[in-house]
């Protein structure tokens, strides 16, 4: 299934005034959500490039990525769960690897939970490969976590969506 060809995701740069409809998507989405003060770290972080995705007027997703010399370590692909099965999150990666690209990233890394096999699909059809397990990575769960690796330039990436980036104001 993919997102009607007539509304298409708008991508913003992070802003404090989308905070109350990000900690909304991100407490339903994740067992272990981040808390408000790490997405204000977001806002202030020089290395963080973090974005909302807008469909309409409503936040119905979010992602980022921290770029460390040519390193694009991606912190969040989350879509609001009334939104999921529509492409949003395959839109969403893309726009994440595509700006990473861009901003002189040569890599790309994650970290994704073992048992969310939905993600781990989603990102391997980036070219994504499993590098690495961090055992008992999640706190509360013990849950590992696989490392993920994409060469940017390399593997399949499905699409272009760079460049779509709007400064339009949700009003």
């Amino acid at each position: 299934m993919s997102a009607p060809n007539t509304a298409r995701p708008v991508f913003l740069r992070l802003a404090e005034k989308y905070l109350d409809e990000i900690m909304d998507i991100e407490v339903e989405a994740y067992p272990e959500p981040w808390s408000r003060n790490m997405f204000y770290d977001e806002l202030r972080n020089n290395r963080s490039y973090f974005y909302v995705m807008v469909l309409g007027r409503q936040v119905v997703g979010y992602g980022g990525f921290w770029l460390v010399l040519d390193e694009a370590h991606i912190t969040s692909v989350t879509v609001r769960d009334t939104f999921r099965g529509l492409g949003l999150g395959r839109e969403l990666t893309q726009y994440l690897v595509d700006i990473a690209g861009q901003a002189g990233a040569r890599i790309a890394t994650l970290e994704v939970r073992e048992s969310n096999i939905r993600a781990r699909t989603l990102y391997e059809t980036f070219g994504f490969r499993q590098i690495a397990r961090r055992k008992g990575y999640y706190p509360r769960s013990g849950e590992d976590a696989i490392v993920m690796l994409l060469e940017l330039g390399k593997g399949p990436q499905p699409g272009r969506t760079a460049g779509r980036e709007s400064g339009n104001e949700i009003r």
